[in-house]
């Protein structure tokens, strides 16, 4: 009898988790809304259900006898999969882990109560709740429980602070933001794997944004340059505030801020897979270490193989925004000291960028010398 997979999504930041399926020899049962997606295409099986469709997704999988279920780089795959998981007494964190590490509110509580350092932070429902806050700016709004850059607003005085808590809001799935105090420093973030509560340590990343006042990510780079007694540090810290939110099994995906005097922030942690092809590519490509794999292994409740290849290499993604980006690319194409690994590019190139998923495309370099990459490093941004 074959073994099933359901994987929660279709996108093209979903494919890599299909293909690594099947190459394993899983069945592959993908539930996702029917879009045109390319894993609708490659899934042996595909159901056009919402992914938010918890009970319909539960029921199709028990009766068809999946073996496991995940899904990679989303916050709302991720609770699909912990609620159906819980159904289905299948490998996955508990819901209460899930819930604090989709909701930005209750992640700051959490690193709060157990001593975790992260920036001071409110919860807004509403707009006239701005006016009693006790902030120091710059501060930071964002909606509570969304990802992928959306409605994220920096600003440096009370300015415009009631449209960004409206705009957060608006597409806050709980209809809420947090209004937090802005920490300045360069943002990483730290990618592990987890098997019954303990944390395995696989890469650290530096990340690249188009800085204020939305911080939409142009580009991350594995392995981040720092120096052994800083890695050592973040480890210990990510480390400590995993427990704090009680992740126990899968990839967690974890963001911080480093500042010029090595003072650590945690800007949020997610307890799935990071996006952006940060896990489903560049982690393989940088270490050697097979991380769909392990991810797989533990959705199917069993301890992920933590053994690497022998010959990591450095890795980087750069998202494409403009014309420039896309010169990088045919550059590199002709460029023997680097190898494109993968890339993306949208036919339309018109529409405005607004957040991560809006972006025009993205193309995947790796090289034996991180100095060969740096000159493909987006230059906007931070």
């Amino acid at each position: 009898m074959s073994k099933k997979l359901a994987i929660i999504g279709a996108s093209d930041f979903q494919n890599p988790l299909i293909l690594k399926a099947k190459q394993l020899g899983f069945e592959t049962h993908v539930f996702a809304w029917e879009c045109g997606d390319i894993g609708e295409r490659t899934a042996d099986y595909f159901y056009p259900i919402s992914i938010t469709e918890i009970d319909q997704i539960a029921e199709k999988c028990r009766s068809i006898g999946v073996d496991g279920i995940c899904s990679i780089g989303t916050d709302l795959g991720n609770i699909t999969v912990s609620k159906v998981a819980d159904k289905l007494d299948l490998c996955a964190n508990s819901l209460e882990c899930i819930k604090a590490s989709t909701n930005k509110h209750l992640m700051r509580e959490a690193f709060f109560k157990n001593g975790d350092p992260s920036p001071k932070s409110y919860q807004v429902s509403d707009v006239s709740d701005v006016d009693i806050l006790d902030l120091n700016y710059p501060i930071i709004v964002k909606p509570v429980d969304r990802s992928g850059s959306r409605c994220i607003t920096k600003l440096q005085s009370s300015e415009g602070l009631e449209d960004a808590v409206r705009s957060a809001i608006d597409v806050s799935f709980s209809k809420a933001c947090v209004v937090e105090e802005f920490f300045t420093g360069i943002e990483y973030s730290v990618e592990f794997i987890s098997w019954r509560g303990e944390h395995h340590f696989l890469a650290l990343t530096r990340k690249f944004t188009t800085g204020s006042p939305h911080f939409i990510e142009t580009g991350h780079l594995q392995p981040a340059p720092v120096s052994d007694s800083l890695r050592t540090r973040i480890i210990q810290v990510v480390s400590h505030a995993l427990d704090s939110l009680g992740v126990e099994y899968g990839a967690s995906h974890s963001e911080i801020l480093v500042n010029e005097n090595e003072d650590i922030r945690i800007v949020e942690i997610g307890s799935r897979m990071g996006g952006d092809c940060i896990g489903s590519d560049l982690v393989e490509l940088s270490t050697g270490f097979d991380f769909l794999g392990a991810v797989i292994s533990v959705a199917t409740g069993h301890e992920p193989d933590l053994s690497v290849s022998e010959h990591p290499e450095c890795a980087m993604i750069r998202f494409i925004f403009d014309g420039e980006d896309l010169a990088m690319l045919r550059q590199a194409e002709c460029d023997r000291s680097v190898r494109v690994e993968r890339s993306s590019v949208d036919n339309d190139m018109e529409h405005e960028i607004v957040d991560s998923g809006s972006r025009y495309g993205f193309y995947i370099l790796t090289s034996d010398s991180i100095d060969n990459l740096e000159k493909y490093l987006p230059k906007r941004g931070v």
